[in-house]
């Protein structure tokens, strides 16, 4: 058996899950909650540093904010591919509300989207693209 550490989408605990089992709907250790939720989770500062420092499966980061038009335009896509749920964690983060992050990651125009492992950025890109797009960029991305 190999085991691999995710994040609760619900409390940010660590679990150590059997990674053949991840489909199995897995509840959290702590709070008892599903671990994956298939939809996408909002992050602070704080919170995005938890996640990549602390999960093993890949992250799918949006960088957004309210204001942003073509970032409204995206949501859909995003939370509808947060459905693949467990190939990959999505997360959230409002650069309005997470400006330490924005900066980190030199976020200069919005929607940014970055797919981590094990904190190093895999890939990246600018743009709110349409779904098929986005999905094959994922799927490109995290075969690899």
């Amino acid at each position: 058996m190999a085991y691999l550490q995710t994040l609760c989408a619900h409390c940010l605990t660590a679990n150590r899950v059997d990674d053949s089992r991840l489909s199995e709907a897995p509840k959290c250790g702590k709070c008892h909650k599903s671990l994956f939720t298939g939809q996408p989770i909002s992050a602070n500062d704080a919170q995005l540093t938890r996640w990549l420092s602390h999960e093993q499966l890949p992250l799918v980061v949006d960088f957004w904010a309210e204001w942003c038009g073509p970032c409204q335009s995206f949501a859909p896509a995003f939370a509808r591919a947060a459905e693949l749920e467990p190939i990959a964690r999505f997360i959230k983060v409002n650069t309005e509300q997470a400006p330490q992050s924005a900066a980190q990651f030199q976020i200069r125009s919005i929607p940014t989207l970055m797919i981590f492992q094990q904190g190093k950025i895999l890939d990246q890109q600018a743009g709110a693209p349409p779904y098929p797009q986005f999905l094959q960029w994922l799927h490109q991305t995290l075969s690899h």
